[in-house]
């Protein structure tokens, strides 16, 4: 197979919960130690560094391994989902995996692939992991697919294990309250190994205090400890808990005297980290008069800050290209937006996607109102056509969407 087609096969063979959702969850961790059994355990001989949480993970993890980059070392970045190219998931200093890797990983084990019926995401991960040991890394900063507890990168010991936040999301797989999401999420903390904790509520903190003392962990909450946050090419205005959660994890990683990293270096590591990692989709500015910002954000507690962050911005008339995927709470996210915007409702090219009739005659009972159109180009096509110089243009609603227009 050539690389297309072994992405397609890797994305077809088996249920995956990017395109099918529920269908695709596993609740146990039993065929990912199965395949790291069967590749040699290639997590027990990497220093990783685990980051959770229900928004932010994906900056989070790119600004630890901005810094630790600039600090001159060889660093590992595992992220997910992707937005253009499955190897954008496993970068190694910024630069993606190599299509040959991929070909000769999955040809050489796609027989093992196929006889347990792994997942897609428990393939990548052992790709991912595969390919950190064998590129001999200094150290690898690994993304939590979705939860944390039976995710399939909870195999590892991390240095630091990393919560950014708390939010509904995954309702279905993790739990229909915040104490639900985050006792999933706090099951990336391992015993005696310290962990950070982003944003908390009265609600979340004691479910982290609870298991932290389980484990004998060292608690740190950035948000209580850190003052003045370095500045970032990272615009967003919900970057700056990102920052805090980074600088704290930072600071540990520094008493560990594992790694030598400099105030300079975290200062650069946070000024570069687009061009170091090629992080895409946060708070993204795509043009200029009229401004268009495009954003990943996809649940109630992503939304609502960006959407504050919209408020704020200066315009004579605000478009917004708006899809969602079918799995997302209407009532939940819908009632956030504004209703003074013209909107342009569309689908992501995504099994999941919700077709814009629903999502339009969904909204108006909000009273956002606007026209459907039959794909996310469209859509984006023709805000463009209708803004003028003064506008602004919003593009959201789902990772899937941003991926179709960067």
């Amino acid at each position: 197979m050539n690389y297309q087609e072994t992405v397609n096969w890797l994305f077809n063979q088996l249920p995956m919960y990017q395109t099918q959702g529920a269908s695709a969850y596993k609740p146990n961790l039993d065929n990912t130690i199965l395949l790291a059994d069967y590749l040699n355990n290639p997590e027990k001989k990497l220093k990783t560094i685990h980051v959770a949480g229900t928004n932010g993970k994906g900056s989070t993890s790119s600004l630890l391994a901005s810094v630790l980059q600039e600090a001159g070392y060889k660093v590992g970045l595992y992220t997910s989902p992707h937005l253009k190219d499955y190897r954008e998931r496993i970068k190694i200093n910024g630069e993606e995996i190599t299509e040959k890797f991929v070909i000769d990983f999955v040809s050489q084990h796609k027989s093992f692939f196929e006889s347990h019926q792994l997942s897609f995401f428990e393939m990548t991960v052992g790709l991912a992991f595969d390919y950190f040991v064998k590129e001999e890394i200094d150290i690898a900063i690994i993304e939590v697919g979705m939860g944390g507890r039976l995710d399939s990168t909870n195999i590892i010991t991390p240095l630091i294990s990393v919560i950014t936040n708390i939010g509904l999301d995954h309702t279905q797989f993790l739990g229909n309250t915040v104490a639900l999401i985050a006792f999933e999420k706090a099951g990336i903390i391992k015993p005696s190994i310290p962990v950070v904790i982003g944003e908390y509520t009265n609600e979340t903190k004691p479910v982290f205090i609870k298991k932290a003392s389980e484990t004998n962990s060292e608690l740190y909450f950035a948000s209580d400890l850190i003052g003045e946050v370095y500045p970032s090419t990272l615009l967003g205005n919900y970057q700056i808990q990102n920052r805090k959660t980074v600088q704290q994890t930072l600071r540990i990683l520094q008493q560990k005297n594992e790694f030598i990293i400099s105030q300079e270096n975290i200062k650069n590591g946070f000024l570069n980290v687009i061009q170091n990692t090629g992080l895409a989709g946060r708070w993204q500015q795509l043009g200029e008069n009229p401004k268009i910002i495009c954003d990943t954000a996809h649940n109630k507690h992503g939304l609502s800050i960006v959407l504050k962050q919209l408020e704020k911005q200066e315009f004579d008339q605000l478009h917004i290209v708006l899809g969602v995927v079918n799995d997302k709470d209407l009532n939940e996210i819908l009632p956030i937006f504004p209703k003074n915007a013209k909107y342009y409702f569309c689908s992501p090219k995504n099994l999941r996607g919700l077709h814009p009739e629903i999502l339009t005659q969904k909204a108006a009972e909000f009273g956002l109102n606007g026209k459907v159109y039959n794909s996310v180009s469209e859509a984006y096509k023709k805000a463009k056509e209708k803004s003028s110089a003064n506008d602004f243009i919003y593009v959201g609603g789902s990772t899937f969407v941003v991926a179709e227009i960067l």
